[in-house]
């Protein structure tokens, strides 16, 4: 009983966080709509509403006993995966947002669990399973048959194909981050990483902004400060934390199979909030990507169970 209702917690906390996560897109379109805001700018502000919240989290876990003491090697790691993972990825999607829908951009960035695999058989010699192979062609059929649809409503747009290419780099930068983040966070923990690995993001828009523009700039952007909180809140903070704390419940491949709800919370918002049309291309290929993602999740997550019951 009592592993039931931590799995259900786990469940519980890593949807809550899935749907937050999902919000981002809409409310960086709403930002972009509202106030004509770049997409620099808004990254900074987001960031700099965040940062509080992981100061606290990285002084909190830095003071538990249990932690394990890290070298120069460990902290580069962390370095380097938390601007790859959220600082190049959130402004490659930041950008690549201002071309594209939100329901394409969620699609097209879900791409990220077959982008892992594909690391994890070239980079660390995990052999690709026919199961995944499956896997990975319906995820990418997907997203040429939504590519394909959603080229009839967009493609007159400019940039929509520069715009596409920015999501699917904000892909493959968050698909290094989650491949390296899962061999260093048995040995630091959930916790400690994700505010470390934050702060090492932050520095870095910091720096892009403070190099290319001018703080004072973020006064005159009081106007959309809402947005920048509620983007470090509600699809920044919470989330981050959520899906960490849900991981470390039951696991990365439950995590990856709840979070195939994040493509249809975003299309659903994206056509209540912002008015994109739900086209029938757009339906068939989130089914194609949400099942190839489902495949992998629900195969790793049955070798997982034979290895423990071993």
């Amino acid at each position: 009983m009592s592993r039931n209702n931590i799995s259900f917690a786990g469940f519980i906390i890593c949807l809550i966080g899935s749907l937050l996560f999902s919000t981002k897109a809409i409310i960086v379109k709403l930002a972009f709509a509202d106030s004509g805001v770049d997409a620099l700018t808004l990254l900074t502000i987001r960031m700099a509403f965040s940062l509080p919240f992981f100061l606290a989290a990285a002084f909190w876990s830095a003071n538990k006993n249990a932690n394990a003491k890290l070298g120069l090697r460990q902290y580069l790691q962390i370095v380097l995966l938390g601007l790859f993972g959220y600082y190049l990825s959130s402004y490659f999607d930041f950008v690549g947002l201002q071309y594209i829908s939100a329901g394409l951009e969620r699609l097209i960035l879900f791409l990220y669990p077959s982008i892992v695999v594909l690391i994890n058989a070239f980079f660390f010699r995990q052999r690709i399973t026919r199961i995944q192979l499956i896997a990975l062609l319906l995820t990418y059929l997907g997203i040429g048959l939504a590519y394909y649809g959603e080229m009839q409503f967009d493609a007159a747009y400019p940039n929509f194909v520069w715009g596409s290419m920015l999501i699917f780099l904000c892909s493959i930068t968050y698909a290094i981050y989650i491949a390296g983040s899962g061999r260093i966070i048995p040995y630091i923990g959930p916790s400690r990483f994700t505010a470390y690995s934050m702060l090492a993001a932050t520095a870095g828009i910091f720096i892009h902004f403070g190099v290319s523009r001018n703080y004072t700039e973020l006064m005159a952007t009081a106007g959309i400060w809402q947005y920048g909180l509620l983007l470090a809140i509600a699809a920044t903070v919470l989330p981050t934390f959520l899906i960490a704390a849900g991981m470390s419940r039951i696991g990365s491949n439950n995590v990856a199979i709840i979070s195939s709800i994040g493509p249809v919370s975003t299309i659903l918002q994206a056509h209540w909030l912002l008015g994109e049309p739900i086209h029938s291309g757009q339906i068939t290929g989130t089914v194609l990507v949400i099942a190839g993602v489902l495949l992998t999740g629900w195969k790793s997550g049955a070798a997982q169970i034979v290895q423990d019951r071993r």
